[in-house]
């Protein structure tokens, strides 16, 4: 058994059971990796993958617990590679942080500039995807770091720390008629078309939830992905915006008006998540930090260890 058959194991399974992409990630021929998949199987002397000809249809059930240890073999080879990095290259490296379009353009900025500033060398690369599509970057270690809402916390493999909680707010030109009927309401929002994130982002589902519990049926003529695109669309005209607070910025969208919807909905949280059998670099410490600075070092490494979190350091509600 050799260490790249174990990778070509893995890789075909991210990709879908795909060869061919399996083989173009890895670098290789497609019939180099079939190749040492069939001389592992002969090792073991059972099957990873059901097939139907040459194609492969399916992992079978030795398959998937072959696939659980050589994730976990991996991951502990890639820990000790990071080890021997983190003492002999303390100042370089690379960080991979998969994070929302909101998270990304209106919550990291200054702490991804500090971070770079104070690590010139190490290579940043910021990954973007909906809450889901986060954890399952850093379950599979693709990225070493997720920012997203309260789906990320859901995943096993995940150790989040809540950094932060925000809620919500109604953007609108100025002339729009809500601006002078105050308090704003659910009934009110419902009247007038609406333009939201897309139900898999940013609590969206929480939001049809509480339309759904009173008895209200939002008039939703677009989804998005990102705040600026919402905001794009209530300037043409196309309905009343609901976005995250943290997403309107007075001077940049100075051509709408902002009502406050916090009372309307219950606060969200933004969690930090990292795999729980991740060896964290030094500069990755100073990350989580600078965006959750209620956690320090030894309450992190703590936590890795399997101790809860104490909640003294929940003070962030």
């Amino acid at each position: 058994m050799k260490l790249h058959q174990l990778r070509y194991v893995r890789e075909i399974s991210r990709q879908g059971l795909n060869i061919s992409q399996a083989a173009e990630v890895l670098h290789t021929s497609q019939s180099g990796v079939s190749k040492q998949i069939q001389l592992l199987e002969e090792e073991l002397n059972l099957h990873i993958f059901e097939r139907n000809g040459k194609r492969l249809t399916g992992v079978t059930e030795s398959g998937k617990l072959i696939l659980n240890l050589a994730e976990r073999a991996l991951r502990e080879i890639d820990n000790i590679k990071l080890v021997s990095e983190e003492f002999s290259q303390k100042e370089t490296g690379t960080l991979t942080l998969a994070t929302t379009h909101t998270q990304a353009r209106y919550r990291l900025p200054a702490a991804v500039q500090a971070f770079i500033q104070r690590y010139p060398d190490v290579k940043l690369h910021i990954h973007q995807g909906n809450p889901t599509q986060v954890a399952e970057q850093v379950a599979s270690g693709e990225a070493d770091i997720g920012i997203a809402t309260e789906v990320i916390s859901n995943f096993d493999k995940l150790l989040c720390f809540p950094c932060y909680q925000w809620n919500r707010c109604i953007v609108a030109p100025h002339s729009h008629p809500l601006f002078d009927d105050r308090p704003l309401t659910l009934e009110k929002i419902s009247r007038y078309p609406l333009i939201t994130y897309d139900f898999t982002f940013t609590g969206g589902s929480l939001v049809n939830r509480i339309f759904t519990e009173a008895g209200l049926t939002p008039n939703v003529v677009l989804t998005a992905i990102d705040a600026d695109v919402i905001k794009t669309y209530v300037n043409l005209g196309l309905g009343i915006g609901l976005l995250a607070n943290i997403a309107y910025d007075p001077e940049r969208d100075s051509g709408l008006g902002v009502i406050d919807a916090s009372h309307l909905f219950p606060p969200s949280t933004t969690y930090l998540g990292i795999r729980r059998d991740a060896y964290l670099r030094g500069y990755m410490f100073e990350l989580i930090q600078l965006l959750a600075p209620q956690f320090d070092r030894k309450a992190i490494e703590t936590a890795l260890q399997g101790i809860s979190i104490n909640k003294m350091f929940l003070g962030f509600v």
